[in-house]
C-alpha cells in the first residue's frame, strides 16, 4: 500500500512540475527555449529534494528556484536586462552567513542591487533560527528565503561573487569580481557570536555597496 501512495505522490509532483514548466516557458518565451525550461524545473526539484527534510512545499519551492535560475540564465545570455548590479553570496549550507549577507544587502541597498545566495552543500532544514533572531533584532527580515544549491547560471549572471568558507566550489568566470569574506560559521556559535558575525557582515556589505552601487 505504501508503495502505491509513494507512486501517486511522485506522479502528482510530476504533473505539478509540468504545469510549472508551462507557466515559466510562457514567461520566458523568446528568451529560453521550452526544453531548457522543462529541464531547469525538474533539475531544481531534484536538487532541492536531495537535502530537504520536509518535502510538503517542495514543488512550489522548485518553481521559485527555477524562476530565479531562468532569470539568471536569460540575463547571462544578454536577452534580459539587468537594471541594477547582481551580487551573489555563497557559503556552505546557505542557512547562515550567505543568508545574512543577502538580507542585509537587500535592507541596506534599497533596490540599488539585486541579490542572490546559494550554498555549496545546502542545508535541508532551513535558515538557522539564531540567524533569523539576530536579523529581526535590527529590523531585517529574511522573508520566504530558503537554502538553495549553487548553480552555474546564477554565477554567470552575477557581477560580484562573495564566498564565505566554501572553498573552491564556485566556478570562476572572467569579468566578474570575486571576494572571499573570512567569517565564523553561525552554526557553531552562541547567540552573541552570531550577533558578532552579523555586525561583521554588515560592515562588509556597506563597503561592497559603496563600490558596486554608490548611493545617489
Amino acid at each position: 500500500m505504501s508503495g502505491v501512495h509513494g507512486q501517486d505522490a511522485l506522479l502528482s509532483a510530476d504533473a505539478v512540475l509540468h504545469r510549472a514548466a508551462e507557466r515559466l516557458a510562457h514567461r520566458f518565451d523568446g528568451m529560453v527555449n521550452p526544453e531548457t525550461v522543462d529541464r531547469v524545473v525538474f533539475e531544481s526539484y531534484a536538487a532541492l529534494g536531495r537535502t530537504a527534510v520536509v518535502k510538503t512545499h517542495l514543488s512550489s519551492l522548485a518553481e521559485r528556484f527555477a524562476l530565479d535560475r531562468l532569470t539568471a540564465l536569460a540575463q547571462s545570455k544578454g536577452v534580459l536586462a539587468k537594471p541594477v548590479p547582481e551580487v551573489l553570496y555563497v557559503c556552505v549550507q546557505n542557512s547562515g552567513r550567505s543568508q545574512m549577507a543577502a538580507a542585509l544587502t537587500r535592507h541596506l541597498a534599497k533596490g540599488r542591487v539585486h541579490v542572490r545566495s546559494a550554498g555549496s552543500n545546502p542545508s535541508g532544514v532551513g535558515i538557522l533560527p539564531a540567524v533569523v533572531t539576530v536579523l529581526e533584532e535590527i529590523g531585517v527580515e529574511v522573508g520566504e528565503e530558503f537554502p538553495k544549491p549553487l548553480t552555474d547560471d546564477v554565477v554567470r549572471a552575477a557581477d560580484a561573487v562573495v564566498t564565505m568558507g566554501c572553498g573552491d566550489a564556485c566556478p570562476l568566470y572572467p569579468g566578474k569580481r570575486y571576494l572571499d569574506w573570512h567569517l565564523a560559521d553561525p552554526a557553531e556559535l552562541d547567540i552573541d557570536g552570531v550577533r558578532a558575525v552579523r555586525d561583521e557582515i554588515r560592515a562588509h556589505v556597506e563597503e561592497l555597496l559603496s563600490e558596486v552601487s554608490p548611493a545617489v
